[in-house]
C-alpha cells in the first residue's frame, strides 16, 4: 500500500513550489528505491528467510496422527469388556466418597459438558453398588381413625406392603359379606323381635297402671290421632264402637303405638309402685253434696294430676327405649365381633412381627366392630367402595413405593422433576361442586421411590420448574419427605386438604449439570454448598494410548450391542478413534463425548445396511463423516458462493501492503467452519503518538478478548520502537466484510503482521494466510479450531486456483493439534500446499514477507534492509517531513516581514519627498 505524500500549505512563492517539488522527488526515489529491494529480494531470497522457512516447515507426517490398525480388534464383536470408570476415574473417585460418607449433605453434583454420558456412567456405577446394598422398606398410607385429616405413614420389609394391601382389600369382602349373612340370619331377627317384645310388654304394662290410676279420677287414657300423643280425657269423650259401648282398655291398647325401631330395649323395667304410691296421688272421694263448681274444680286438678304422671311415664318410656337401642348395639357388635374375629385373626399372625401393623389392624378391627350397621346397610358414602376401587377408601392401604425382597437399593432418574413429582402430593375430586380428598389419593414422588437408594436429576430441569429446588432442598436438609399443598404456595390460599405425616428420608442425590451452572448456584444459592458437598468432575477427552484406544473401542462395541448395530472392523474402528481426536483437537487425546459417537456409529451402520454389507467399515464410517459435514455446512456452502461469485474478496495469490489473510471460525448453531477473512491496516503519519483504532471494537463488533488481543500488540509495538523514536503516527485496523460479533485474540500474530507491514511499507504474501496468539513479549501462542481454519483457506485457496505457493502459518505450539483431513494431507505432500510452524512474531513476519526482521548493525541499531529498519525509517521520514514544513513556515514568514519593512520605507521615502516640494 503506497502511501501519499504530506501536502504543505499552498503558497504563490517560487521556493515554496520548489520545497514540494524537492520533496516529492525525494519520495520518489526512495519508493523506486524499496521497489528496487523487493525485486531483489523475491529473485533471490534472503538466507534468513530460507533459514526460517526451513526451520518451520512441517512435514506431512506431523499433520495427522493415525491409528494402527493391527493393535485394535478384528471387529467389535471379540472387543475388551467394557470398564465404565474408563476416562472418568477423578469423577467416580469422588462418586464414592460421597457414597461412602453418611453424614448430611453428602450429595453429588456431577460437573462436566452436555453428550458426556455422565447418566449413564454413574447410572451403571450406581446400579452395581445398589445391586450389593439392602433393599429398603415400603413405605404405606393409612387412614387414621384418631385425626382423619393427618393419615398415618408406616414401613413395611420390602414386598410387604402389597401384601398388606391385597390382605385388608379379602378382609373387607369376607366381612361384609359374612355381616350381611349374620344380620340376615333367623337367629339375628328372633333376637331382635325378642328385644322388641319386652320392650312393647313392658311399656303396655306402664300404659295399664297408669290408666287404671285414672279410673280412680273418673279420666280414661287416649291417644289423639293426629299426633298419636297420649292424653287424659273423661270417659264419655272416648270413642265409641258399632254398639255404641265405651271400651275404656280397648281404647288404650288400640291406641297404644309402639315404635317400629331395629334398637330394641333389654332389661328396662318401669317403676309402678313408684306410680301407684305417689306422694302426689290423693284418695278421691265421691262428693255428691259438693257444689258444681266444686266438682268441675276437683276435676281440672286430678286431670293436671294425671298428666304429670303421664309426664313422667313418658320419660320413663324415652330411658327404656335408650336401653333397648344400646341392648340392640350390644347385639350388632357382639355379632361382628364374632364374625369379623376369625378373619382378623390370621392376618395378625401374618405381621404379629410388626407391632404398628398389628395397632392399625386392631383399629380397623375397632371400627368395623362400631360401624357395624352402616357398613351393612351400605348407605354411608365412608363405607362404600370408591370408584375404581375394592376397598372404601376408610379401610384402604395406600402403596406408596413397594420394593421386591433382595433387589437392592433403587436408582431412579426423574426427567422431569417437578414440585409435585419429586415430593409427591395430594390429588382431589370435585363431586357436585364440592372437593373431596382422601389418604386413597395420596402419590408418590421420585423422593419416595429412591428412598433409600439413588436419585439423578437434571440440575438444569429441577431449576426451571416453581418451587423444586426449595422442595428438594428443604427435604435433603431435614431428612424427611413432608407432601405441602403447592396450590397454597403459590396462591397462599387453597382448599381444606391432608396433611400425610413425613416420611423418613434416608437417599443419595446426584445433580447433572455444567460446570458453568455449578459455579452460577454457589454464587447465588447460599446454601448450594452445604447440600451438595462433593462436586464430581467429568472430562471432555483422555490420553490417546493404545489402552485407552481399547477401552474406547470396548465402549463402541457396547453401545453397538446396545443399539444392535451391524459389527464394526478395525478399519472403521481406527476411523472412529481418528475422528476422536479431531473432536478433541489434539493427536495425543481422545474425545470422550457420547453423544457425538453414538450418531456417529448409528449413520456409519446404516450406510453399510444401504451398501449390502453386513459389518462396517472404513468406508461407511467416511461417508457418515461426509454426510455430518454436509448436514452442518449450509453456512458455509453460502460464503463458498460468495466467494465464487467475487462477492466476497479474498487474494490467494500476489501481495500487498498492510494486507493479511487472518484465519477465521465461524460458529453457528450446531456447526463451526473455517473460513479466511481479509484483514487490513491504514497508517496515518504525523497523526497521533502509536495509538491504534480497532474498528470492531468501536463499533460493538469486537468481543473483549479480542480487545485484550489488540491492546497486547499496541504494547508490543510500543516497546519496540518507542526507544529509537518517537510513534508519530496513528492506525486502524479492521477486518473487511465482517458483520458480525468477532472475539477471541488468534489474530493477535494477523494484526501485527498488517500494522509492520504498512508501517514498513513492506508488501505481504498473499499466498498465506496466518493466526495466532502473542504476548508482550512477541512469542506466538496456541489458538483453538486450528484444523478447521486450515481446511477453510485449504478451499478457499483449492477454489481460486493451487499455484503451489500457497500455505498457511500457525503457532508451533498448535502442531500436535493438527488432525487434517486426508486431501490437505496429501496436497503438502504433493508440496502444493504448505504448512508452517512459528514460535515468535518474528519468524511468521520472515515467512510473510521475506525479508530479516530484527538484524543489527555494528552500532546496535537496525539494518536498514530489515522490517524492522524500513519501520524506522519511515518513522524519521516523516518527522524529517515535519521539520521540512516547519522551515517552509518560517521562511514564509520572514519573507512577509521583509516585505512590510521594504514597503514601510518606501512609503516613508515617498513621503520625505512630498514635504520637501512643498
Amino acid at each position: 500500500m503506497t502511501e501519499q505524500p504530506i501536502a504543505p500549505n499552498m503558497q504563490t512563492s517560487e521556493d515554496t513550489d520548489l520545497m514540494i517539488a524537492t520533496t516529492i522527488v525525494t519520495d520518489k526515489v526512495s519508493v523506486k528505491t524499496d521497489t528496487a529491494e523487493d525485486k531483489q529480494d523475491i529473485s533471490s531470497p534472503h538466507p534468513i528467510f530460507e533459514a526460517v522457512n526451513e526451520r518451520c516447515l512441517i512435514t506431512a507426517k506431523q499433520l495427522k496422527r493415525y491409528s494402527a490398525v493391527s493393535n485394535l480388534p478384528t471387529d467389535t464383536r471379540t472387543a475388551p469388556d467394557l470398564d465404565i470408570s474408563f476416562g472418568q476415574q477423578r469423577a467416580l473417585k469422588a462418586l464414592h466418597t460421597a457414597l461412602d460418607i453418611k453424614a448430611s449433605g453428602y450429595h453429588v453434583f456431577a460437573a462436566g459438558e452436555n453428550g458426556l454420558g455422565k447418566r449413564t456412567v454413574i447410572s451403571r456405577l450406581l446400579q452395581r453398588i445398589a445391586m450389593d446394598a439392602p433393599t429398603p422398606n415400603d413405605w404405606v398410607y393409612v387412614h387414621n381413625f384418631t385425626d382423619p385429616r393427618t393419615p398415618l405413614a408406616m414401613h413395611l420389609p420390602a414386598g410387604q406392603a402389597v401384601v398388606l394391601q391385597q390382605q385388608i382389600n379379602d378382609l373387607w369382602l369376607q366381612a361384609k359379606k359374612r355381616l350381611s349373612q349374620r344380620f340376615r340370619s333367623d337367629q339375628y331377627q328372633s333376637k331382635i323381635e325378642a328385644i322388641k317384645n319386652d320392650t312393647h310388654q313392658k311399656e303396655s304394662l306402664a300404659y295399664d297402671a297408669l290408666n287404671a290410676e285414672g279410673k280412680q279420677y273418673d279420666l280414661a287414657l287416649t291417644f289423639r290421632s293426629f299426633d298419636n300423643k297420649a292424653m287424659f280425657v273423661h270417659p264419655s269423650q272416648l270413642p265409641v264402637d258399632e254398639n255404641n259401648k265405651t271400651t275404656f282398655a280397648t281404647s288404650i291398647s288400640a291406641s297404644t303405638n309402639i315404635p317400629e325401631n331395629n334398637e330394641a330395649i333389654d332389661g328396662a323395667t318401669i317403676n309402678h309402685d313408684s306410680i301407684e304410691n305417689s306422694p302426689d296421688t290423693t284418695n278421691l272421694t265421691d262428693t255428691n253434696t259438693q257444689s258444681d263448681y266444686e266438682s268441675e274444680l276437683s276435676n281440672f286438678t286430678q286431670k293436671n294430676h294425671m298428666q304429670k304422671r303421664l309426664s313422667q311415664l313418658t320419660i320413663a318410656l324415652e330411658q327404656l327405649e335408650d336401653e333397648a337401642n344400646d341392648a340392640i348395639e350390644d347385639l350388632h357388635r357382639n355379632i361382628a365381633r364374632r364374625a369379623l374375629q376369625p378373619l382378623f385373626t390370621p392376618i395378625r399372625e401374618q405381621f404379629a412381627e410388626l407391632p404398628a401393623i398389628v395397632t392399625y389392624l386392631d383399629a380397623i378391627f375397632a371400627d368395623m366392630v362400631t360401624h357395624v350397621e352402616r357398613i351393612v346397610n351400605g348407605d354411608d358414602e365412608e363405607f362404600v367402595t370408591a370408584v375404581l376401587a375394592t376397598t372404601p377408601s376408610r379401610y384402604a392401604v395406600n402403596v406408596m413405593v413397594s420394593h421386591e425382597p433382595e433387589s437392592g437399593a433403587p436408582v431412579i432418574f426423574e426427567d422431569l422433576p417437578t414440585h409435585l413429582n419429586l415430593l409427591g402430593h395430594v390429588e382431589q375430586i370435585t363431586q357436585l361442586g364440592t372437593v373431596t380428598t382422601d389418604v386413597s389419593m395420596i402419590r408418590a414422588g421420585a423422593l419416595h421411590r429412591a428412598n433409600g437408594g439413588y436419585l439423578l436429576l437434571e440440575a438444569s430441569h429441577v431449576l426451571e420448574h416453581p418451587y423444586a429446588w426449595q422442595g428438594l432442598k428443604r427435604a435433603l436438609q431435614s431428612r424427611k419427605i413432608k407432601l405441602s399443598s403447592l396450590e397454597q404456595m403459590l396462591t397462599l390460599t387453597g382448599s381444606l386438604s391432608l396433611a400425610p405425616a413425613p416420611i423418613d428420608l434416608d437417599i443419595k442425590v446426584v445433580l447433572l449439570g455444567e460446570a458453568d451452572l455449578y459455579y452460577e448456584l454457589l454464587e447465588l444459592e447460599p446454601e448450594f454448598d452445604a447440600v451438595f458437598k462433593v462436586r464430581a468432575d467429568f472430562h471432555d477427552d483422555v490420553t490417546r494410548t493404545p489402552d485407552h484406544e481399547l477401552a474406547l473401542v470396548a465402549k463402541m462395541a457396547d453401545i453397538i450391542d446396545y443399539a444392535d448395530l451391524y459389527p464394526f472392523d478395525n478399519s472403521a474402528q481406527a476411523a472412529l478413534l481418528e475422528h476422536l481426536s479431531l473432536q478433541a483437537e489434539d493427536q495425543d487425546r481422545l474425545s470422550l463425548h457420547s453423544d457425538r459417537l453414538i450418531k456417529l456409529l448409528h449413520e456409519s451402520n446404516r450406510h453399510a445396511r444401504l451398501s449390502g454389507n453386513n459389518i462396517v467399515d472404513a468406508s461407511h464410517v467416511a461417508q457418515a463423516i461426509s454426510d455430518m459435514d454436509e448436514r452442518s455446512g449450509y453456512l458455509r456452502d453460502l460464503y463458498w458462493d460468495e466467494l465464487k461469485n467475487g462477492q466476497q474478496l479474498i487474494n490467494t495469490q500476489g501481495e500487498a501492503v498492510g494486507q493479511v489473510n487472518a484465519l477465521t471460525v465461524v460458529s453457528y448453531a450446531d456447526s463451526e467452519f473455517g473460513m479466511p477473512a481479509r484483514l487490513t491496516a491504514v497508517i496515518q503519519p504525523n497523526i497521533g503518538a502509536g495509538e491504534i483504532l480497532d474498528i470492531e471494537r468501536d463499533v460493538d463488533l469486537g468481543g473483549s478478548l479480542h480487545a485484550k488481543g489488540m491492546l497486547i500488540m499496541t504494547s508490543y509495538l510500543r516497546a519496540l520502537f518507542s526507544q529509537h523514536h518517537a510513534l508519530n503516527f496513528s492506525a486502524s485496523l479492521a477486518f473487511e466484510q465482517s458483520y458480525a460479533h468477532i472475539d477471541g485474540d488468534s489474530a493477535t500474530v494477523s494484526e501485527a503482521c498488517a500494522l509492520l507491514s504498512a508501517l514498513a511499507n513492506a508488501p505481504i504474501n498473499q499466498s498465506f494466510a496466518i493466526t495466532g496468539s502473542m504476548n508482550q513479549l512477541g512469542e506466538v501462542q496456541a489458538v483453538g479450531g486450528i484444523n478447521a481454519k486450515i481446511a477453510g483457506f485449504f478451499d478457499a485457496c483449492r477454489e481460486q486456483g493451487m499455484t503451489e505457493q500457497q500455505g498457511v502459518v500457525i503457532p508451533m505450539a498448535n502442531v500436535k493439534q493438527l488432525m487434517l483431513r486426508d486431501d490437505i494431507i496429501a496436497a503438502v505432500e504433493a508440496g502444493s500446499f504448505h504448512i508452517y510452524g512459528v514460535n515468535t512474531i518474528n519468524e511468521a513476519l520472515t515467512l510473510m514477507t521475506g525479508l530479516p526482521i530484527d538484524t543489527m548493525n555494528k552500532k546496535g541499531r537496525y539494518r536498514k534492509d530489515t522490517l524492522f529498519g524500513k519501520v524506522l525509517q519511515r518513522l524519521m521520514l516523516w518527522d524529517e517531513n515535519q521539520d521540512t514544513d516547519d522551515v517552509i513556515d518560517d521562511k514564509k514568514s520572514k519573507k512577509k516581514a521583509k516585505k512590510k519593512r521594504k514597503a514601510k520605507r518606501q512609503t516613508s521615502n515617498v513621503k520625505r519627498q512630498t514635504s520637501n516640494k512643498r
